[in-house]
């Protein structure tokens, strides 16, 4: 089974990094691919720029070797629509299991997306939440096709939404920028070698 992480990444941290790796082991991914957004269409633009936040995700995944990096959404351009990424998987992967792998916020607001009701049809959803966090009322889409275990998962190559529990990291990226910003420190929540490229480029620090 193959896994999809997308995101700005900006910055990177650990809240995008430990969750992945918990979900890779617990599904038993062959592969887990981190995939930054080129151009997202559905938050504020990126303060770094994509050259910069690919670097740092690389940076990062020395330490977190397990996870991949793709760069297909950076190299298409344009808005980074998570159906197209899908669609780019699904001729690359033929009838191979997807997992579109996501937070509960983005899970929450998946209705907001283009064309969200493709999305089950290309992979499944993985849904990474705390544990022992009761998720919300689910629309009657999401019901239908919610399964209690990630074996499931493997047995069709899309279709499925799973609730996977990991545990909780208090990291966020707007909180590592503000204290970039103002001189706080971020020492815990990224890796270092990505601390000291936006120490070096100067990225995030007015």
């Amino acid at each position: 089974m193959i896994g999809i992480f997308g995101g700005t990444f900006d910055p990177v941290h650990y809240g995008h990094l430990r969750p992945a790796r918990e979900a890779k082991a617990m599904l038993g991914l062959d592969h887990l691919f981190m995939v930054p957004a080129a151009d997202p269409p559905h938050r504020q633009p990126p303060v770094a720029s994509a050259t910069q936040r690919r670097d740092m995700l690389a940076l990062a995944l020395k330490e977190f070797s397990e996870l991949e990096l793709d760069e297909r959404e950076l190299k298409r351009g344009g808005a980074s629509y998570t159906v197209d990424t899908l669609r780019e998987y699904r001729e690359q992967y033929d009838d191979v299991s997807l997992a579109l792998l996501m937070g509960t916020d983005a899970f929450d607001d998946i209705e907001s997306w283009h064309q969200w009701q493709c999305l089950p049809e290309l992979a499944h959803l993985v849904v990474l939440r705390r544990p022992g966090l009761v998720p919300k009322q689910l629309p009657g889409w999401a019901q239908a096709r919610t399964c209690a275990t990630p074996r499931t998962l493997e047995q069709s190559p899309a279709g499925k939404i799973y609730f996977q529990p990991v545990a909780p990291q208090p990291v966020s990226a707007t909180v590592i920028r503000r204290n970039l910003a103002t001189g706080e420190s971020v020492d815990d929540m990224l890796p270092s070698p990505v601390l000291d490229y936006i120490n070096a480029n100067h990225i995030y620090i007015e």
